[in-house]
């Protein structure tokens, strides 16, 4: 466990300097989750909020698990040199459409839009949120909302060869994500303003540029590993 804690720190980071994008991607959902919400339930729009965001989380961390089982079955052979590099390459087209130099990642989330044809039909069952299961239900099926972030976060952790360490990891990336969508959602102007800051943004994606060339096989993972 000790030696996944670095990874899962990195993880938790990668969700928080990615509240930019999110705001961009979910923001306006949690905005509609909010209007959704009907008035006699404002009092507990917290926790709904809430359970809106841990089934959303749910989601990536199945997400892991699935793809992550993938990765651990090509551990032991050539191929996760390859997966390795495809998601460091991610994560530095990541780093660069964070930055708002190259939008070229949004590109890859056309890979999701065919389930997600199928599974946004279902999302309005459960509008207007009433109860906290139906906030968590929704929060599930909105995870599987096509995003390059979450499908690059996803390859990355499914490169560690281990499924479970791939379903932590991105338990760990939806938590980071967490504050954001949190304060988004209860209208928190000066968050939301700070993020959108040009600065933020290109603070935020030359780190993850920087963790992308880290997650880069090479000499330096053997420097990193003795260190």
């Amino acid at each position: 466990m000790l030696e996944l804690l670095p990874l899962l720190v990195s993880a938790l980071i990668l969700g928080l300097l990615g509240g930019g994008h999110f705001l961009g991607m979910c923001g306006g959902l949690m905005g509609a989750l909010t209007l959704a919400i009907p008035p006699e339930q404002r009092a507990q729009r917290f926790r709904l909020l809430l359970a809106y965001n841990l089934g959303r989380i749910f989601s990536y961390s199945l997400a892991g698990l699935l793809l992550g089982l993938a990765g651990w079955a090509v551990a032991n052979s050539p191929l996760v040199m390859g997966l390795r590099i495809v998601a460091a390459l991610l994560l530095i087209a990541m780093g660069l459409y964070l930055a708002g130099w190259w939008s070229g990642l949004t590109r890859i989330e056309a890979l999701g839009r065919g389930l997600w044809r199928h599974i946004q039909p279902l999302t309005r069952r459960f509008m207007p949120v009433t109860s906290l299961p139906r906030a968590l239900v929704l929060g599930g099926l909105w995870g599987w909302l096509p995003c390059g972030l979450v499908y690059s976060t996803l390859l990355w952790a499914a490169s560690q060869g281990n499924a479970l360490n791939s379903a932590a990891l991105m338990l760990a990336f939806g938590l980071g994500t967490m504050p954001v969508l949190l304060a988004t959602g209860m209208a928190a102007e000066r968050l939301s303003a700070l993020l959108r800051q040009q600065g933020v943004r290109m603070a935020g994606g030359l780190l993850v540029m920087l963790f992308g060339l880290w997650t880069m096989p090479g000499p330096h993972q053997h420097w990193l590993m003795g260190h």
